[in-house]
């Protein structure tokens, strides 16, 4: 794939280049969508952000009478991807559907071919996904509080899988280990399927990863499951205590997802996919999908632009002390 130009955001909205684009936006606001869209997954293709598109895309090709193809540009902890999209013509032809790696993007990375909180519109949320700390088969606990004892034992002994720097399960990985009070040997891959399939091969000690991709492995039995990261437990794994109930409550996150466009794509168009986004939400087979998953839509007046905004800016000021504080950037 080649890679991202590097080009200022102030390009994309003045100069030659950037006019046509304005103009082809304008006129085609009154029929739009004309023709396929694209949502780019800035993961690997199989992982838990990859399944939620997935749906979501289904869903809302069917609202807006148009196809929408997924597509997955993976690498830097989602920031190719990104910036893909805020490089792209914003006539609401190429979105973006990320997870809370966009509330962490502005503090994790110091420099970036895009600007992280001013180079997107937002469209609405999507869901909140519980998170799992899970383990190979034959992982010595069976319990939180027998793994917590194994990781103090052994330490940097242990490896823990992430899917890079920024993605949920290093910022998981990032809780956990700060909650535990021990670090481990932490292995980067590039996605969240070649991660989890590490683990199930028992060549990787121990994960935290999204309902959305752990539990048809949980309830298959093909990995052990210690604890699910949110306040109440899920439906879809109703035997799994939450942190604190297993005694770490302090272990405590979810990961959220919501869809983005270029900025400059007029307000008609994000109405519009806003809508489109709503309509998907309330889809009968997703819903019962997202169950299947141990998760479930946002309600309808968070999947608009502006409950969308406000929570993304609230998620940065949040995560931006803890990511300081761990000393951990990027870049």
């Amino acid at each position: 794939m080649p890679p991202v130009a590097r080009r200022p955001l102030f390009a994309l909205a003045t100069g030659a280049l950037a006019a046509p684009w304005i103009a082809g936006g304008a006129r085609a606001q009154g029929n739009y969508p004309t023709r396929t869209v694209t949502v780019i997954v800035p993961f690997a293709a199989g992982g838990p952000t990859d399944t939620v598109t997935r749906l979501v895309a289904e869903a809302m090709g069917r609202d807006l009478g148009q196809t929408v193809v997924v597509e997955n540009v993976g690498g830097a902890g989602g920031t190719l991807g990104a910036a893909r999209v805020a490089q792209a013509r914003p006539d609401g032809h190429t979105l973006l559907l990320h997870h809370i790696g966009m509330a962490t993007a502005p503090t994790l990375y110091r420099r970036l071919p895009y600007d992280p909180v001013n180079g997107f519109e937002t469209i609405g949320l999507v869901t909140e996904v519980p998170m799992t700390l899970v383990a190979k088969k034959d992982f010595p606990a069976n319990t939180l509080a027998e793994a917590v004892e194994v990781i103090k034992r052994e330490g940097d002994r242990l490896n823990y899988a992430n899917a890079g720097i920024g993605a949920a399960s290093h910022l998981c990985g990032l809780l956990l280990m700060k909650a535990v009070g021990t670090a481990m040997t932490t292995v980067p891959f590039r996605g969240t399927g070649p991660a989890v399939q590490e683990v199930l091969s028992g060549r990787i000690d121990l994960m935290c990863d999204q309902t959305t991709n752990t539990t048809e492995h949980i309830n298959a039995g093909s990995m052990k499951v210690f604890n699910v990261t949110t306040a109440e437990r899920v439906q879809s794994l109703p035997n799994v205590p939450t942190s604190k109930e297993a005694g770490l409550p302090e272990f405590e996150v979810s990961v959220w997802h919501g869809l983005y466009a270029p900025k400059g794509t007029p307000a008609e168009i994000q109405q519009r996919l806003s809508k489109a986004l709503q309509a998907a939400l309330r889809d009968e087979k997703l819903v019962a999908r997202f169950a299947d998953l141990g998760t479930a839509p946002v309600a309808q007046d968070r999947a608009t632009p502006d409950a969308h905004r406000k929570f993304w800016q609230a998620d940065i000021a949040k995560w931006k002390p803890i990511i300081q504080a761990a000393g951990q950037f990027a870049d």
